[in-house]
């Protein structure tokens, strides 16, 4: 199976990282009841933490981590595209040197959170390159990824652009199906990347 990189806001990895996980939480409170019994809460979801650990190898791997880390330093929340998780809006926080660095070898880990309730309506899906946009196929193209937003309830494409890093015409330009920008309705799907 042939992945596609990893990427987060303008950054794509040379090559993915090697390990990831991906932690799911629950936030619950514990609430004592008379006699010595007890009773469980279910406060929701929490935040997920996803991490990983990877390297780069060959001439310019310092280089590469310089670019990395460079990255981390860009403030604010960015989308992370994952080869095999779910796209999600993620705060960058944590990008650590495992050993002393080398020009030919970095071995790093890192940590994305999630920003909570910007994922909800993500989804990436495989498509011919160039399909979804009008256009065409390139030659020998093994085809992209595409990077849907389910529309909620009081969203503009306005604030979808800024949400993901694009101008609004750049948004309108990636959904044709829009005949009117000022319009998009709940449950829509919008493309983001």
């Amino acid at each position: 199976m042939l992945l596609t990189p990893m990427r987060y806001k303008g950054y794509a990895w040379p090559h993915n990282p090697r390990v990831y996980s991906i932690d799911y939480r629950r936030t619950m409170a514990v609430n004592k009841t008379p006699f010595g019994g007890y009773q469980l809460q279910d406060l929701g979801a929490a935040h997920r933490v996803m991490e990983g650990e990877g390297e780069f190898v060959g001439t310019g791997a310092y280089g590469e981590f310089q670019r990395l880390a460079s990255v981390f330093y860009d403030q604010g929340p960015g989308l992370l595209v994952h080869p095999l998780w779910q796209a999600a809006n993620t705060y960058f926080v944590s990008l650590r040197v495992e050993q002393i660095p080398r020009p030919d070898y970095v071995r790093y880990s890192f940590a994305f959170w999630e920003e909570n309730g910007l994922t909800s309506g993500l989804a990436v899906r495989q498509t011919d390159s160039g399909a979804e946009s009008g256009g065409t196929p390139a030659a020998g193209s093994a085809g992209s990824q595409a990077v849907y937003h389910r529309v909620g309830k009081g969203e503009t494409l306005w604030a979808l652009a800024g949400r993901y890093g694009l101008s609004l015409a750049e948004l309108v330009a990636l959904n044709p199906q829009i005949k009117n920008p000022n319009l998009i309705r709940v449950g829509e799907e919008v493309r983001v990347r």
